[in-house]
């Protein structure tokens, strides 16, 4: 399988990283794509991907960064996509959510930066990877307002949330669409109202892409603890489930899905 998001350049693994990517490699992760959120962070994911032939890297400005942003950022994370392992632009995007460590940054900044990160992607002809949290709506007018700044594919919807309409409108501008062990979880998430697994059943297999999000978002039943690439077997295991398909199926198609849209060299 292909974890097509994670982060493993964050603190939680900066112990123990080699020792998390051999073991998902030994589980049959062939494929993991680290994910940057800030310029330091990206640069940190590209530095991880150098060391490790399955890793790759994606790099980008999160909107919780929008009003944090470094002086020449975009010229700065274009400088980044110099290195053959970087693979996307991302995770960039809107986020309307009020989280304990991070206020709403403003909307019309988070815009701006998506809007610009838009264009690189366009310039460099590389996928985007979006973030989206409640702010579905206001996406979506952006993506269709630039939609001549789309590639024919265009990239992917990381931990798709929301609802039908909002995942319809996802797959008619050509989006793949990434999902995480929160599939697993029971209940719908504050401020949604649409169950995860009706999204999943929703998407065509041949429009989906296996992600963890590591260190967030384990699944069941190591919710709680920390995440790693090799629980994104259990993503797969669990929409084989609720597609009612077998994992083999899942593995193969999910896999495939990864390995066209980030364009991955051949796997080992």
């Amino acid at each position: 399988m292909v974890d097509v998001h994670c982060h493993l350049n964050f603190h939680s693994f900066e112990k123990d990283y080699d020792e998390v990517i051999k073991h998902a490699s030994k589980n049959g992760v062939k494929k993991i794509i680290n994910v940057g959120t800030k310029i330091d962070s990206s640069q940190e994911a590209v530095e991880l991907a150098k060391k490790y032939e399955n890793l790759h890297a994606i790099v980008g400005v999160h909107p919780h960064h929008a009003d944090k942003l470094e002086r020449n950022w975009i010229l700065e994370l274009e400088k980044l996509t110099k290195n053959p392992k970087i693979v996307g632009i991302g995770e960039c995007g809107m986020d309307f959510y009020r989280y304990k460590s991070n206020d709403i940054v403003d909307p019309s900044l988070q815009k701006e930066v998506f809007i610009k990160q838009i264009e690189l992607a366009y310039k460099l002809k590389l996928p985007l990877q979006i973030h989206n949290r409640h702010a579905g709506k206001e996406i979506i007018e952006i993506l269709t307002h630039h939609k001549s700044s789309l590639l024919n594919t265009p990239g992917m919807f990381h931990c798709m949330s929301g609802n039908i309409e909002l995942l319809k409108g996802v797959l008619e501008l050509g989006f793949y669409i990434g999902f995480d062990g929160n599939i697993t979880y029971k209940g719908i998430a504050p401020g949604e109202d649409t169950f995860l697994p009706d999204l999943v059943k929703y998407t065509p297999l041949d429009r989906i892409v296996t992600e963890t999000d590591s260190p967030f978002l384990t699944p069941e039943p190591y919710r709680g603890r920390r995440n790693v690439p090799s629980y994104v077997i259990i993503v797969g295991e669990s929409i084989a489930k609720i597609k009612n398909a077998s994992f083999a199926e899942v593995n193969k198609i999910t896999t495939e899905n990864a390995m066209n849209l980030f364009k991955l060299n051949a796997m080992p």
